[in-house]
């Protein structure tokens, strides 16, 4: 009676954790059928919502869960000496725990699998205790027989070997009833988070108890969640197979199921969720570790290198350290004091893959960088460059990677960035952090102090090194120069720097010089500032003069490599300086005027020189105290700026118009258009002392503007002929479609010109240009919602719609094919769709005179001329007129009919399809609002007596049709379940607990397909 009552006790608690108040009778439990009990509590389920303790957010139930494993633990544990193994106790409470488990109640599920699966892992310590007992009596009963004495101490100690013995035989039947009547169902739940418990005890399971549990009966269902649909699941199976592979002893055991699934991990290195992929590739680097993959199977992972994602080119980094590097897994295992040059040699033979594309090759060291402290040995790298070691002989595409290597490792030793990152936060680092990087700053400069002149003046002359050598400069601590007094080393680098900046044409080059001039006049200290600021001078009057000399010798031969160079480094050093002489202002503006068919290149580096010498001067206008006459020459320089972008903008518009497009001067000249206009506004300057300078641009400028946004938005995403060579990263960034878009979006949004014109036109084009121009658009209509008023927006929308639709018919004019299908058509619908979806929800109610005003006004436009534009009530009407409610649905139709009475719409059936099509789908719409309205009551009872009669409980033993998961689907993606005939789910509930199987595998097939 006491066990009876214990049990009955148990039991209770148990289902109350499932959230059901029931209380098995004061009987025999012998005398109760477990499947009685099982229906009566998913019956009482039904009645009401389930409490789910489990996932409970209650503070006071925080710990819940682990409470409960924790009971059933310490019950398990502290019952091994007494009931436990007395076919009874445990017995019931597995019987329970597994019926309820193929309940369909998702909470009867969760609670009973954590409890089952509890009770197994309890039993692994339960056995592997008895396990050391039982060696222990073994190793005592070898000692007694090699005495050669038979006694009561023999007799004694083989009882309790055989009782041993039979307990761990006992517990190792427990757990395989739970395995076959619980977790055989349940790995396949429904529920992920009921999946991942599975895997996750399955694969603690095979690790704490390998005797049992260590093979493929049981590894195959950790290789078949690999396929596993939620990738916590995917991800618990491959942890679970790491833990498994640390240890070395596991190996000789998984050889059948590595060659079975290494495929799939292979796989999963690139799998679409990043946690998965970076635990897939520390599993592959376990295999590796084994000599399990062959080199042929990493090719896929390699490409990884360059992934967007820094884990998985970190994990796939690690990797290539240790298999390719460092050769750890390797028969030729590195020493662990192996020179820096091995390393950095193995490296050089990596990047030479990719040693075409500087920023792949950043990539790949970015991702090693971590674990390879040699990138980090500078006075190895620079005896390598500088050909100081003799061991090592470098060829020139290893020494132009060394040089990446060096400036990389230098750029993150300092803590900046060598590739993109989606992360644009700033990162915040505390005082230590700030104190670990200067040190490493120092060590850098030290290293490098006496060594970097002469790197730079061996490849002073190498165009494909020098640029990254310049760049360097910018992570040295400038101030040890003076401290260590360096002086003439650092007046050497500064006299480096002026020959490269003459030396080369390329702008990279030039960028890089003025940058590293730039820093060391800002950077170094006391004398040595001096120098810095003094050698800048004396570029800035160098590149002058022989700019000056260039442009007067200009017209005696038709060679302008002389102007563009000089154009290129003027504009070089304004992006970071104040070039203080007028006179080239002039001289640069007279080749424009002095000369005809000039390089589009040559163009465009004048304009875009003349432009930042007036921001230059706009900067040094004192806004407080202006100077009249510095304003006045201002105004005369920007005026001749303006002559010269009009007159070459009506160039480019004629050429386009003659099929000859001219992308990169339509893009720089509408660029500059909209930052003087910016600079300049009227609207910005009219209530400063600077008002004189203020300016709105005529509406005919304004236009032709937006006819050259509009032809570059128009041109194929492709380089012409005239930019095949273009390789500088600025000039393909200038040339892209949503720098137009935004140049032009940018007036609007601050309210620079009147919103009236190019407002609609640039909403007009939407969603024509890809997803880069889109969100530009989206985020100027955001803008635009925030400050404009309602009519004024609705106006906007409407005029835009129209707008998209003028262009349509434009295109359409003289084509006899099916227009509505066209892409201009398509893209005008598209277009209504995303405004239309502004008055979606509760705006719909709140803005529906809006709405209903440009309904009105697109079928005013939509009957002008009518039936030429009746296809205006489809492709920009339609979508606004589905939001309205149901009276000014039939306010609009009414209006429709009115407009046709005594028109003979039958003449021509064709042209005024659209009318009729938009009369019905308005009828349609007005007739479902009102179907909704009045008839939510009888349809939702009707639905629910519907409902009712499809979840009326089947009669008999065998509990619920179907499969034992809630929507009846097996959720693991694995081919290889047509392999389980014994973890089918349509099994009666007594066959699921004793682990008969009721058919065979194929019957069941049969069944499900009749079924079906």
């Amino acid at each position: 009676a006491g066990q009876n009552g214990a049990l009955v006790e148990l039991l209770t608690t148990l289902f109350e954790i499932c959230g059901v108040s029931y209380r098995v009778e004061e009987v025999p439990l012998d005398n109760i059928d477990v499947d009685d009990v099982v229906l009566c509590l998913v019956a009482r389920a039904k009645d009401g919502p389930l409490e789910d303790y489990l996932g409970s957010k209650q503070r006071e139930l925080r710990n819940f869960k682990d409470n409960v494993l924790n009971f059933w633990d310490t019950l398990v544990l502290e019952s091994q000496n007494g009931p436990l193994f007395d076919g009874v106790f445990m017995d019931k409470c597995m019987d329970y725990i597994i019926a309820i488990s193929c309940t369909p109640p998702r909470v009867f599920r969760q609670v009973t699998t954590l409890v089952g699966l509890q009770i197994v892992t309890s039993l692994v310590t339960v056995a592997k205790t008895l396990g050391e007992a039982r060696e222990t009596a073994q190793r005592q009963l070898n000692a007694e027989k090699k005495k050669n004495k038979d006694g009561p101490r023999v007799e004694s100690l083989n009882k309790s070997l055989s009782d041993t013995h039979e307990k761990i035989i006992f517990a190792e039947e427990m757990m395989r009833k739970i395995f076959t009547g619980l977790f055989m169902h349940r790995y396949r739940d429904v529920d992920p988070d009921i999946r991942l418990a599975c895997i996750r005890a399955i694969g603690s399971w095979i690790l704490s108890y390998p005797s049992l549990f260590l093979q493929d009966l049981y590894l195959k269902y950790i290789g078949w969640t690999l396929n596993d649909k939620h990738p916590a699941v995917r991800r618990t199976s491959i942890v679970a197979l790491q833990n498994l592979y640390e240890v070395d002893d596991n190996v000789p055991s998984l050889g059948l199921f590595t060659e079975r699934f290494c495929n799939r991990m292979l796989e999963l290195a690139d799998d679409i969720d990043v946690s998965v992929a970076v635990s897939a590739i520390g599993l592959l680097k376990q295999l590796l570790r084994h000599q399990l993959l062959g080199d042929e199977d990493l090719g896929p992972l390699y490409d990884l290198l360059v992934d967007e994602s820094p884990l998985i080119r970190c994990a796939v980094g690690d990797l290539v350290y240790d298999h390719l590097i460092s050769q750890k897994f390797s028969g030729l295992q590195s020493t662990d004091n192996e020179s820096s040059e091995v390393q950095l040699g193995r490296l050089l033979h990596i990047l030479r893959e990719f040693s075409s594309d500087p920023i792949l090759s950043n990539y790949v060291i970015d991702a090693v960088w971590e674990e390879m402290k040699a990138m980090q040995d500078w006075k190895c790298i620079m005896s390598m460059l500088l050909d100081d070691n003799p061991r090592v002989e470098l060829t020139d595409q290893d020494a132009t990677n060394l040089v990446r290597v060096l400036c990389a490792s230098a750029k993150k030793v300092v803590g900046d960035k060598i590739v993109p990152s989606n992360d644009a936060r700033k990162v915040n680092l505390n005082k230590a952090q700030k104190e670990v990087l200067d040190a490493k700053r120092r060590d850098l400069t030290v290293a490098l102090m006496k060594t970097y002149s002469k790197l730079l003046r061996k490849y002073v002359a190498d165009k494909s090194k020098v640029a990254t050598i310049v760049e360097i400069v910018l992570y040295m601590n400038l101030e040890l120069y003076s401290l260590k007094r360096q002086k003439q080393t650092f007046t050497h680098i500064l006299q480096l720097l002026k020959d490269a900046f003459f030396k080369h044409g390329d702008e990279n080059i030039m960028k890089a010089c003025v940058k590293a001039l730039t820093y060391c006049g800002g950077e170094s200290h006391a004398d040595l500032q001096g120098s810095a600021h003094q050698m800048v001078k004396l570029v800035e009057d160098e590149l002058v003069a022989k700019l000056q000399t260039a442009i007067k010798h200009a017209g005696e031969s038709d060679d302008e490599y002389s102007v563009t160079v000089g154009l290129r480094r003027l504009r070089q050093l304004q992006l970071h300086k104040c070039v203080t002489n007028d006179p080239i202002f002039t001289d640069i503006l007279g080749l424009l005027e002095n000369f005809n068919n000039l390089d589009d290149e040559v163009v465009r580096l004048v304009l875009v020189n003349m432009f930042l010498y007036i921001v230059w001067s706009l900067k040094f206008v004192d806004p407080d105290n202006p100077d009249e006459a510095a304003m006045l020459s201002l105004i005369s320089k920007r005026t001749s700026l303006m002559d010269q972008l009009e007159s070459f903008a009506d160039s480019v518009l004629q050429s386009h118009a003659k099929g000859n497009s001219r992308n990169l001067l339509n893009c720089t000249i509408c660029v500059i258009f909209s930052d003087l206009w910016s600079l300049f506004s009227e609207a910005k300057l009219t209530t400063t002392k600077l008002q004189m300078l203020g300016f709105y641009p005529p509406a005919k400028l304004l236009e032709k503007f937006w006819r050259l946004c509009e032809d570059r938005l128009n041109e194929p995403d492709k380089e012409d002929d005239e930019e095949e060579d273009v390789i500088d990263m600025h000039l393909d960034y200038l040339n892209q479609k949503d720098i137009v878009i935004s140049a032009a979006a940018k007036l609007i949004a601050h309210d620079m010109v009147p919103k009236d014109f190019l407002g609609p036109e640039i909403v007009s084009h939407f969603v024509l240009h890809g997803k880069s121009v889109a969100e530009t658009v989206k985020q100027l209509l955001t803008i635009l919602r925030k400050n404009m008023n309602m009519p004024e927006l609705v106006e906007l929308y409407l005029e835009a719609v129209k707008r998209a639709y003028c262009r349509h018919m434009l295109e359409a004019s003289g084509c006899d094919d099916d227009l509505s299908t066209s892409r201009s058509f398509l893209a005008c619908k598209e277009l209504a769709n995303r405004l239309s979806a502004t008055f979606s929800g509760s705006a719909r109610t709140l803005y529906k005179s809006s709405i209903f005003q440009i309904v009105k006004g697109g079928v005013d436009y939509a009957f002008t001329d009518s039936p030429k534009h009746l296809t205006f009530l489809e492709a920009g009407v339609l979508q606004f007129a589905l939001k309205l409610p149901s009276t000014e649905v039939q306010e609009i139709i009414a209006d429709l009919q009115g407009r046709v009475d005594g028109v003979k719409t039958d003449e021509d059936p064709s042209s005024w399809r659209p009318y009729f099509t938009f009369i019905d789908c308005l009828r349609d719409r007005a007739s479902k609002i009102q179907l909704c309205d009045g008839d939510k009551d009888a349809s939702w009872s009707l639905q629910h007596q519907v409902y009712m009669q499809r979840t009326q409980t089947a009669k008999g033993k065998k509990l619920f049709e179907g499969n034992d998961t809630t929507d009846g689907e097996q959720v693991s993606e694995s081919e290889d379940h047509e392999e389980q005939g014994d973890e089918d789910d349509d099994t009666s509930l007594y066959h699921v607990r004793h682990g008969i199987k009721p058919v065979c595998h194929s019957q069941q097939k049969q069944e499900k397909n009749h079924r079906l």
